[in-house]
């Protein structure tokens, strides 16, 4: 059926609908006849021009806010001219009759100590913008495809200090209880811009555009846990079976992914688009749903939904009455983004009932035409983006969330972001980091790539697939995914025993940092910050900050710089900027490095370039199945190098309730002389479902074995682990509304140990374990036979830790001539120190 008619009729109602908001638009600074300037904050100003003098207040697809807080502005009217101060930004305007241009207006910087000077007329092309993301990486390889770049699109940010953003060919929201499309009133001829003015305060921007256009959503808890994707066509059995796996290897897994085989693809049965269940696979879906939903996982399912609602289609009877057709007549029902008749349909009557049955989310693959062919700068993909969240949130108690491509401004308020179908290459990977970052100059800040790539290889390299799964752990979302192959099997227990544990120990490591993430994006609720996001916003005065396209910051606390080049002789040389300001502690090797420098390290495999913040205190889990229950026990970790703090996040994980209902608690370390203190406060907040108790244990990372140790006023014990220099203190105290002092002495003489020994010990352990497979009978002598258990025989003897650490210190230094002594060869022994040092 061709419903276009259906659509026009819909859009012309649409348009007579169009009224004054409830709340008129704030901060009006002036208006005269044809032209209004308002104020969204004191570094953006919205300016419209109106041929008949009636300014839109209603709501634009991308500015869905304007009840702005309150500016403080001047606006000096001298007849012929207007000009309007902030602190952020002078804006001139020429009265006149006419349009909004060049020759009557002109915004400069406030002549103000600090401020970046700028100057800035309509037609201005700025050619310093630092870019912001694009809505697929299909068949790129890296930024290529074929000889092509990826074309970018501008983001909100530039080294200019300003932005402009023109909203005038956006179509509008009505007013209906379900808001819909529609168009302007005066489409084509008015003006509806925005500016901002922030200088090198790219965080001030991004806050500033939340105002206008909404905060970024935050995802329920379990998005940042594992997500299982495979293209292939999986059984109800072979699910199962993969389900059972993870559990036999204890591999935490939180989302399972079923791409388009759980329907019916076959001609006359299904297609690209479908809705039936393929019940060969799957005989009972709503059994299976069950079964998954008491395995505690969250289950999406792939849509291609371009092609309509086809004849065949066990939801066709009824979505074919929904839309006054008669279902016997068997007329294909033709897909229609923007006609709402037809998207109640397709969600009341074909979505919502399998969401009841048990899908968590959807899958959103949309791949056809780019825009509505009724709107025609209606992009497809930002309005299913919109109306499938916004329907979830109108019908559902849980938190809305989908799974689909970037759709332009406004999308952030939409997400998770499908990445798409990314080249197999080391290009690939090499370029996701920076793709990554430069995404939160838009606010789109949860991209889920396709980790290990989805297509055009024959075999899974296992130094690019660990590579790229290290990448994928300090990302926002972690899924695999890949094309259909038998060749592309990414379960961690299809590999050998080696990239087996490193693969799941950097899953289990994703879990362990579970609630710093989950903080870190419910700030990037709150203001606007992206969990990852370019070196620049924290040091915007510093060229090294915009040369590393390929660090970048996972939070507050953690500088990550991905390996996305293959070894050389079993070694990753790579190099990283550490910003001034402060130290860094590197989490492989166990060394604090000063700031402010650019240096080279060496990586082996099962080790990443991770930085924390010297001082910072981090809550993390140790260990968990999955991300569904919130009382599970916290690591508040702490990290050499000076005083820190952090404020924990928590909240249902789930609800729609979190912009009001949360909990905060602050922890805190403070070093003096020999002394630390770490303070783990009372709980502040409440929420739907907090537990009640909560148990709490202090790791201190990279310091020598305490000397005593005062759990709120009491002695307590501890461990310490002396292969990961780190020492453990179970609090017993788990009411979360009392605050809880931990006081570690150390012994004068105690030694300094962050300085890379952790990383230098299970170096020489793994060496020598080496060369026992290559020489079995080798027996090593006293000094390095020693060195590879020192780290055990702290744990046995903390009290010799000083003694013990300084031998090994002096054999690591004798190293090349120890390896002589025990008789190793001229080849074993350069391998050796290569992977050693």
């Amino acid at each position: 059926m061709n419903i276009s008619k259906t659509a026009k009729a819909a859009a012309a109602v649409i348009a007579a609908l169009i009224a004054l908001p409830a709340t008129a638009q704030k901060n009006v600074a002036y208006q005269d006849s044809h032209v209004r300037i308002s104020l969204v904050t004191d570094g953006m100003a919205r300016m419209e021009y109106s041929p008949d003098g009636r300014f839109e207040d209603g709501q634009s697809l991308m500015a869905i806010n304007r009840d702005y807080p309150a500016v403080d502005y001047t606006t000096r009217d001298r007849g012929k001219t207007v000009e309007i101060t902030t602190r952020c930004m002078v804006i001139k305007y020429t009265k006149s009759q006419g349009p909004l241009g060049n020759g009557n207006l002109l915004i400069t910087s406030p002549k103000r100590k600090g401020v970046k000077p700028f100057a800035w007329r309509p037609g201005q092309k700025d050619t310093l913008n630092l870019k912001g993301t694009y809505r697929t990486l299909d068949g790129y390889d890296g930024n290529m495809r074929g000889d092509q770049p990826m074309p970018i699109e501008d983001g909100l940010l530039s080294r200019s200090g300003w932005t402009f953003i023109d909203d005038s060919q956006n179509y509008l929201f009505d007013h209906s209880d379900w808001q819909w499309v529609s168009h302007r009133r005066e489409e084509g001829k008015a003006q509806d811009w925005y500016f901002m003015a922030y200088g090198h305060d790219y965080r001030k921007a991004l806050r500033d555009f939340t105002v206008v256009s909404g905060k970024m959503a935050l995802p329920p808890r379990y998005a940042f846990g594992y997500w299982w994707s495979r293209y292939w066509c999986y059984t109800d059995n072979e699910l199962r079976q993969l389900v059972d796996n993870f559990d036999t290897y204890s591999i935490p897994l939180d989302v399972l992914v079923v791409d388009m085989d759980w329907h019916y693809t076959e001609k006359g049965k299904g297609a690209w688009t479908g809705y039936t269940w393929n019940r060969r696979l799957f005989p009972d879906p709503k059994g299976f749903l069950q079964w998954a939903g008491s395995k505690q996982l969250n289950v999406t399912l792939n849509l291609h939904p371009a092609d309509g609602i086809k004849p065949y289609e066990e939801q066709y009877p009824a979505m074919a009455r929904w839309m006054g057709m008669n279902p016997d007549e068997k007329k294909d029902i033709d897909w229609a983004a923007s006609d709402k008749r037809f998207m109640e349909g397709w969600y009341n009557t074909v979505l919502r009932p399998m969401e009841r049955d048990g899908v968590s989310f959807w899958w959103l693959d949309w791949q056809q035409g780019l825009n509505d062919k009724e709107f025609p700068r209606l992009g497809n993909t930002w309005w299913i983006n919109y109306t499938t969240f916004t329907d979830m949130e109108r019908h559902r108690q849980e938190r809305p969330m989908l799974y689909h491509r970037w759709g332009g401004l406004g999308n952030h308020r939409y997400q998770i972001g499908f990445s798409g179908d990314a080249v197999i290459s080391w290009k690939s990977l090499d370029f996701q980091p920076y793709f990554n970052a430069t995404a939160s100059n838009v606010l789109y800040g949860y991209w889920s790539h396709d980790i290990g790539g989805h297509m055009n290889a024959n075999r899974i390299d296992p130094e690019l697939y660990i590579r790229w799964l290290q990448f994928g752990a300090l990302s926002p979302i972690l899924r695999t995914h890949s094309t259909k192959s038998s060749a592309l099997d990414k379960e961690p227990w299809a590999f050998d025993h080696q990239h087996f544990s490193i693969i799941r120990n950097t899953i289990l490591e994703r879990y362990r940092m579970a609630p710093y993430i989950y903080t870190m994006a419910r700030r990037a609720y709150d203001e606007g910050l992206s969990l990852c996001r370019p070196l620049y916003y924290e040091w915007p005065e510093n060229e090294e900050a915009y040369q590393e396209r390929n660090s970048y910051m996972f939070g507050d606390q953690i500088l990550v710089s991905p390996i996305t080049q293959p070894m050389a002789d079993g070694v990753s040389r790579h190099t990283v900027w550490l910003p001034g300001g402060n130290d860094w502690y590197e989490v492989a090797t166990g060394t604090l490095l000063k700031g402010g420098q650019r240096v080279e390290r060496n990586f082996h495999l099962d080790e990443y370039p991770m930085y924390v913040k010297a001082g910072a205190v981090i809550p993390m889990y140790d260990k968990v199945k999955n991300l569904k229950s919130n009382d599970e026990p916290i690591v508040v970790t702490v990290y050499p190098g000076g005083n820190g703090e952090f404020s924990m996040y928590e909240d249902n994980g789930n609800d729609k309730a979190y912009a009001t209902a949360f909990a905060r608690t602050r922890m805190t370390q403070e070093v003096e002389g020999n002394k630390l203190t770490v303070k783990i406060g009372r709980r502040e907040g409440s929420y739907e479902g907090m537990p009640e108790a909560r148990k709490y244990s202090v790791k201190i990372v990279a310091r020598a074995v305490p000397e005593q140790v005062v759990v709120n006023g009491k002695p307590a014990a501890f461990d310490y682990d002396g292969n990961t220099l780190t020492a453990t203190i179970a609090i017993a105290d788990s009411d979360p509304n009392i605050e809880k002092t931990v006081e570690v002495t150390y012994a004068p003489d105690a030694i300094d140990v962050a300085d890379g020994l952790m990383g230098q010990m299970r170096r020489i352990g793994q060496n020598n374990y080496r060369l026992k497979r290559q020489k079995a009978g080798i027996v090593f002598g006293e000094e390095l036979g020693t060195m590879e258990s020192t780290g055990r025989a702290i744990s046995y003897y903390p009290d010799r830790m000083n003694e013990l650490v300084a031998a090994f210190r002096a054999n690591y230094q004798r190293l090349p001539q120890l390896l002589d002594a025990n008789g190793v060869t001229e080849k074993q022994r350069e391998i050796y120190l290569r992977a050693t040092y």
